[in-house]
């Protein structure tokens, strides 16, 4: 493994979510003796260094130009200058740019430092009342109801916690395209979390739509919901439900005088069962 030839730090600074309160003395500190902070959203970076009166210049690094900036800021440092990163809110790297310049520093020997910090999508986990032993992060969900439709049903059968980011003039739509393609799950909704505002809402996706969908939603939200049930379980529950169906079927059809070729035919379009399946029951209700 190489080492660090510089002097120069790269810190990753968690800061609050909402509450200015919610910062670390650590990254207090920090703040104070790096050379610059780069920050996603520098008007809301000044507003928390003014409330704690630190003057350390501040420069922006966000979606738009990070892959100019960050060569910028890497050779900076390699100049041994400290620079403190910190997101718009919460961890750094997190469903922002922050990995574009992190990944940059780590190809670039050059030393990171953690600093920790508030998380929205840890907070809206453990206030959630849902699972916390296992949990899967997914971000944000695609903008339109179709794609978001085949996310859902390509992650329905994810047994863990799901914890995603939403915008509040998608909120509705997404809960409808969730109960569309899921069963109608447990699901917490944390709105402005931290904030004065802050508001939590429980409850089954149906209960939750009820809840709101009368309301205009503002702020940041961060949705946690409960995973989908176990899938070995889920299919032997189907297996066992379509072959009592289809054996009910087979002995009406069966008792109206239709052939078995017939009923073969009629089976596998009504119930979409493959014909070596319906051929074997035919076969067990003869012999019954």
């Amino acid at each position: 493994m190489k080492k660090n030839i510089f002097e120069g730090i790269l810190y990753i600074c968690g800061t609050p979510i909402g509450n200015l309160e919610d910062i670390t003395l650590r990254a207090l500190n920090i703040f104070k003796k790096v050379e610059l902070i780069a920050a996603e959203d520098t008007r809301r970076t000044k507003k928390l260094l003014n409330y704690y009166q630190i003057d350390t210049p501040v420069t922006s690094y966000y979606e738009y130009n990070k892959f100019k900036k960050a060569p910028y800021l890497v050779e900076k440092i390699k100049k041994g200058q400290k620079i403190a990163l910190v997101s718009d809110a919460g961890m750094p790297g997190i469903s922002d740019p922050g990995y574009v310049l992190i990944n940059l520093a780590l190809k670039n020997d050059i030393k990171i430092i953690p600093v920790p910090g508030v998380s929205a999508l840890i907070t809206a986990l453990v206030v959630s009342g849902l699972p916390t032993d296992h949990f899967v992060f997914e971000g944000f969900l695609p903008r339109k109801s179709a794609e978001r439709k085949k996310f859902f049903k390509k992650i329905e059968s994810e047994e863990r916690t799901i914890i995603f980011y939403e915008t509040p003039h998608r909120l509705k739509k997404t809960l409808k395209d969730m109960l569309d393609v899921w069963d109608d799950r447990k699901i917490t909704v944390a709105r402005e979390l931290t904030k004065s505002y802050e508001e939590i809402i429980r409850g089954k996706i149906s209960q939750v739509l009820n809840k709101i969908n009368n309301r205009e939603i503002k702020g940041e939200i961060t949705l946690v919901v409960q995973g989908g049930k176990r899938g070995k379980e889920n299919d032997t529950i189907n297996l066992l439900k379509r072959e009592c169906i289809m054996e009910e079927y087979l002995k009406k059809l069966k008792n109206q005088g239709y052939s078995n070729k017939d009923i073969i035919k009629i089976t596998q379009e009504k119930l979409n069962i493959p014909k070596n399946i319906i051929y074997k029951k035919l076969l067990e209700i003869k012999k019954e």
